[in-house]
């Protein structure tokens, strides 16, 4: 789902600089989806299964897959998820399962952005649905409304002009509501709606927020694990001058993502059931 430069082997790792927050935003993604239940889901890019077990969890769906390329994610998903609906396969953009029937409620978070070709990406997605299915996805405002990372960038390129074409605010021009809604528009969507979804991300003392930063796995935690002990303490340094550390050592900032969501016509897509 990702350039292999951005590293996604350590899905334990993942879960703490990412997934804690990938969470929260999971539950506002999901509930503003307003899904009806009994619905056979498909997670795109399922990672260690965030989204997945949401979706058990509030939307009463009949069945939910999750399939991510990366093996390591699949297995901690596997290992995380006890809800009976949900199982979980190796599978990417390229190579989507399928249902005979197609899927109600195509999802994907958090990985539409690293999807090589995202128009073929919908495309995909789009075939593989029921008439009449929702097609979405979430995606983080990685230049300006997520704000840890936004701080982290900000602070590594003070100290080494390089890495700013790593970061996501830069990779990923689609992470703004005017490409969303181009790119949906351009698949064939119906009755497409965007908008913001954001969540509270607190951290404890500096540590909770740094050392997360420390486990190679996603593009900035990769950034680091490359750099010499003296550009990572100089980075840290930089962060510990510029992010809002409040008297108690604690850091409040804030997560925004943007929610995109699409129906496929009913004269087009699998028959539904």
């Amino acid at each position: 789902m990702a350039n292999t430069d951005d590293k996604w082997a350590a899905a334990s790792s993942y879960e703490a600089f990412m997934g804690r927050w990938s969470r929260r935003i999971a539950l506002e993604y999901v509930s503003w989806l307003n899904a009806p239940p009994g619905l056979h889901w498909l997670d795109v890019g399922c990672g260690t299964g965030a989204l997945t077990r949401t979706i058990c969890n509030v939307a009463q769906p009949a069945s939910v897959l999750g399939c991510d390329p990366a093996e390591p994610f699949i297995a901690f998903a596997r290992e995380q998820t006890l809800e009976a609906p949900a199982s979980f396969i190796a599978a990417g953009v390229g190579n989507l399962p399928h249902r005979p029937e197609g899927f109600d409620c195509v999802a994907s978070m958090f990985a539409l952005n690293f999807f090589p070709d995202t128009d073929a990406a919908i495309r995909e997605m789009q075939t593989i649905a029921a008439a009449g299915a929702i097609v979405s996805a979430c995606v983080w405002d990685y230049a300006q409304g997520m704000e840890f990372l936004r701080y982290f960038w900000d602070a590594a390129t003070a100290q080494d002009h390089a890495a700013k074409e790593l970061d996501e605010g830069y990779r990923f021009p689609l992470c703004h509501p005017e490409k969303l809604i181009e790119l949906f528009t351009k698949a064939g969507l119906d009755d497409i709606q965007c908008e913001a979804v954001e969540i509270p991300t607190l951290f404890t003392h500096f540590d909770d927020y740094w050392l997360p930063f420390l486990g190679a796995t996603g593009p900035a935690p990769a950034y680091i694990a490359s750099l010499s002990a003296d550009l990572r303490n100089a980075i840290a340094d930089k962060l510990r001058e510029t992010i809002p550390i409040q008297p108690d050592g604690t850091i409040p900032l804030k997560a925004k993502a943007w929610a995109i969501r699409g129906h496929i016509s009913n004269l087009l897509g699998r028959p539904s059931v």
